[in-house]
């Protein structure tokens, strides 16, 4: 009975620890790659990313980080992945059109460096 008892523990525990967070802010590569769906090409863009400075939270990530959007934000965290220790909220993300609109002005060149035209 004591056995079983233990054995039973031991399972629980080794099942705890397999769906324990990751998060992206601290995790190595190897780390990164026990969730669901991010590889070896996922995890090293993550980490090159966050060579520039800590995520500041979903929305950051999936700015920052080619291949990751809201769809795979979402199942990330349902896998075990956090940032800043927070699972992914898509109500958090701003709308598309905003988000459009912001990348755009990141793009957008100065002034007198526009490419000529043939004028």
């Amino acid at each position: 009975m004591i056995r079983n008892l233990i054995a039973s523990l031991a399972v629980a525990l080794f099942s705890l620890n397999a769906f324990a967070a990751v998060d992206a802010n601290q995790a190595t590569r190897a780390d990164l790659e026990t969730v669901k769906g991010i590889g070896p090409g996922l995890s090293a863009k993550i980490i090159d990313a966050r060579k520039t400075g800590a995520f500041k939270d979903w929305n950051d990530l999936v700015d920052r980080v080619g291949g990751i959007g809201p769809g795979n934000a979402a199942r990330f965290s349902e896998a075990g992945l956090t940032v800043g220790g927070a699972s992914f909220d898509a109500k958090a993300l701003p709308p598309a059109a905003e988000k459009k609109e912001a990348k755009a002005k990141k793009t957008d060149k100065a002034p007198g460096t526009a490419a000529k035209n043939g004028a």
